[in-house]
């Protein structure tokens, strides 16, 4: 480890080289409560490309393995130490280099805030719209090895296709450039799309041209109470079936639902089995959502409250925003991430609430309706050995009743540690293959973030 740090602190500042264990088992882990975690030989914390290639220079030559961290609010371990690594913590790389309103974009570099860049664009009149719920306080760097997306996703999409290019460090130092700055480009491969989502297993991101959008206005939301999932899907369906595009749609089941009216005390009567959450921000919000309030009636919705404003607005979203934190404070919670086809949101949710009977559990349910991803939430005693195995299994169970429903074991977390492997038999045997080997060729050594994803 010595020669480690000499050699790190070479092409360092000494302010940006830290050994100190207490330092170490803060950087060990990310949010995934249930996932490994090693203990670093060292963390550092560049704040220049040159330092980034030098710490994988250093890495390649000494064979260390390192791992790229950003906020480390992941909720699938992916960013966690594995023993004798390098953390490579990018949080200091933070500086928004450029926003272009002409061309629509900025360049920014990997530790820059979600919310940080979404403010600065919106001096201009932009916006960028992925929008993960740890907004406050993810990282651009993190977003783009998850692929994140968020609540706006149904309308706006998600990572993915808003970055436009990348400059990534390679497992041997060299700088790779990827895409473009124009608003077209076929060139090539698309590595740009191969690197987002990659979980840092192909390089580590340094600085991303992104693709910003005019700052729409601030949406109208409607809620709405339903007395069973089944008819709050079936609006879900009837919502998109129609061709209506809102920005966000967001479903709570009963367990979700009661857990925040016991925190906050939000009036919600004990009858209602789902809420349902509808926006529209485009000119016409008032008139869509008067149109989406007359289709959540028909499928069967007990009471149907639409905003007139924009404070009204946020306070009915305020139910939402409370839902993992209501949860939270029932037990411990394991988060899962599971994507089906909006056709299939009835089913998936039926079938989460009878694993939770059958495993004598409380799982609540919050998901991105509109895009079909839901983020099943067990809560168990992590004190009780039975109770934390009961769990672990139904975690499982739900991940198979995604893929059996024709979904994906992960819709915006990452595989990280937590589902290496759902993802194999997500892939299959071609797939994975195929992907181990384009790993290979990036990371001929296996040094990158070993152990996550594949």
């Amino acid at each position: 480890m010595g020669d480690l740090v000499d050699r790190l602190m070479q092409g360092l500042p000494p302010e940006a080289v830290a050994v100190d264990p207490d330092v170490a088992a803060a950087y060990a882990r990310d949010m995934a409560g249930f996932c490994a975690a090693g203990v670093p030989a060292v963390v550092v914390f560049p704040q220049t490309v040159e330092q980034v290639q030098h710490v994988l220079r250093t890495a390649t030559e000494l064979r260390v393995p390192v791992v790229p961290q950003g906020a480390r609010t992941g909720l699938s371990g992916g960013a966690n130490a594995v023993d004798g690594c390098i953390v490579l913590s990018l949080v200091k790389m933070d500086r928004i280099l450029e926003i272009d309103p002409v061309n629509r974009l900025a360049v920014v570099e990997p530790g820059v805030v979600n919310a940080v860049l979404s403010r600065a664009a919106g001096e201009y009149g932009l916006a960028y719209p992925p929008d993960p719920s740890s907004w406050e306080s993810c990282t651009i760097g993190g977003n783009i090895a998850t692929g994140a997306g968020g609540l706006c996703c149904v309308k706006y999409g998600v990572t993915s296709e808003y970055v436009l290019g990348l400059d990534v460090v390679l497992a041997d130092g060299r700088l790779l450039s990827t895409g473009r700055r124009t608003a077209k480009g076929v060139a090539g491969y698309d590595l740009t799309r191969l690197l987002v989502g990659s979980e840092g297993t192909l390089g580590v991101v340094v600085r991303a041209v992104l693709a910003l959008r005019p700052e729409p206005a601030p949406p109208l939301v409607l809620a709405a109470e339903f007395g069973s999932t089944d008819a709050a899907c079936a609006a879900v369906c009837e919502v998109m079936a129609r061709g209506f595009t809102p920005s966000l749609m967001e479903l709570m089941d009963a367990t979700t639902v009661r857990a925040v009216n016991e925190m906050a005390a939000m009036g919600l009567p004990a009858t209602t089995k789902a809420l349902l959450l509808v926006a529209f921000d485009g000119p016409g919000q008032a008139a869509e959502l008067a149109a989406v309030a007359e289709l959540c009636r028909t499928a069967g919705a007990t009471e149907v409250v639409p905003a007139e404003d924009r404070a009204e607005s946020e306070l009915l979203l305020q139910a939402r925003r409370l839902a993992l934190p209501a949860l939270d404070r029932l037990g411990t919670t394991m988060i899962d991430d599971v994507a089906v086809p909006r056709s299939q949101l009835a089913r998936m949710l039926a079938g989460v609430a009878q694993i939770a009977e059958r495993s004598d559990l409380t799982i609540g349910v919050v998901s991105h309706a509109g895009d079909g991803n839901t983020h099943p939430v067990v809560v168990f005693d992590a004190s009780d050995e039975q109770e934390t195995a009961r769990a672990e299994r139904s975690f499982e169970e739900i991940m198979a009743l995604g893929l059996e429903l024709g979904g994906t074991v992960t819709g915006e977390h990452g595989i990280g540690l937590l589902k290496r492997e759902w993802l194999a038999r997500e892939l299959g045997p071609v797939g994975l293959e195929v992907q181990r080997q384009i790993r290979s060729v990036f990371d001929p050594l296996g040094i990158l973030n070993p152990g996550k994803t594949l």
